[in-house]
């Protein structure tokens, strides 16, 4: 029985991985600021799929909440096999329009916490010679897309850089990038979302199947979706004052997680 630890359980993506790594029979560790969601999640885990759900309440954009979920990657007398590192939220608004404050918030989250997560895990599994790590991007990594896309671009060249250099240890990483799911995040952000065309919303149970695939192919990257990786290939191709005209008109009302 291997165990999995999962950032930002409680809703979206990482509600679908904690749900398809315990019907797998993985035993979780779930994350989040909310005990209470937490304990109704891990009792529902535990009852369906027969699997120990141990729930970690943490806030990942503060240095207590950091520290604990680091102390539980490093105890190696439960092992982490797997970590998802998924908590992440988005800020309304342009550049000069979000308070430093909340902008500093989110590097705390999607890069700070990020680094400190993956270099626990990554220390421990290195010893034990396997184990991965994913670390939830976006495909707002590709766009110029304040600091929003910019934390979400480094998580994606730490995450390669970081695997390129554990190659052959026997621990994966990979930075999965998704476009628009149906989640919370938008809700929480105050972002409208109506004029999001239907063909860019992405299943979140579908995009952790296939990001899992991913995974266990060696991938470093995953966009997980054909319609996704075709637009990324034409984001490719365009020029980049064009993108960082239609990123700004459109980002600042909603925004992919």
């Amino acid at each position: 029985m291997t165990t999995a630890l999962i950032t930002g359980a409680t809703a979206g993506i990482g509600a679908a991985f904690a749900r398809r790594l315990a019907a797998d029979g993985h035993d979780v560790v779930l994350v989040a600021r909310d005990l209470k969601r937490l304990r109704e999640q891990a009792t529902e885990l535990h009852d369906r799929h027969g699997v120990e759900a141990e729930v970690l309440a943490a806030d990942l954009s503060g240095e207590e909440g950091i520290a604990a979920v680091e102390a539980r990657l490093s105890d190696p007398r439960r092992p982490v096999d797997l970590l998802v590192n998924n908590a992440g939220f988005g800020n309304r608004g342009r550049f000069l329009e979000v308070s430093m404050a909340d902008e500093l918030k989110m590097l705390t989250v999607h890069c700070e916490a990020v680094l400190r997560l993956t270099s626990a895990a990554s220390a421990a599994m290195r010893e034990r010679g396997r184990g991965g790590v994913v670390n939830v991007a976006s495909v707002a990594a590709f766009l110029p897309r304040g600091t929003y896309g910019a934390s979400k671009a480094w998580v994606v060249q730490f995450t390669q850089g970081a695997a390129r250099d554990l190659a052959g240890s026997g621990v994966r990483l990979m930075a999965l990038c998704p476009g628009f799911v149906r989640t919370e995040f938008h809700e929480r952000a105050g972002m409208g979302t109506d004029n999001i065309p239907g063909w860019m919303w992405l299943d979140a149970d579908k995009l952790v199947a296939a990001a899992l695939a991913d995974l266990a192919r060696g991938r470093t990257l995953s966009i997980p979706d054909p319609r996704y990786k075709a637009l990324m290939g034409v984001v490719k191709l365009a020029p980049r004052g064009l993108l960082g005209g239609v990123s700004s008109k459109a980002g600042r009302k909603y925004g992919p997680e």
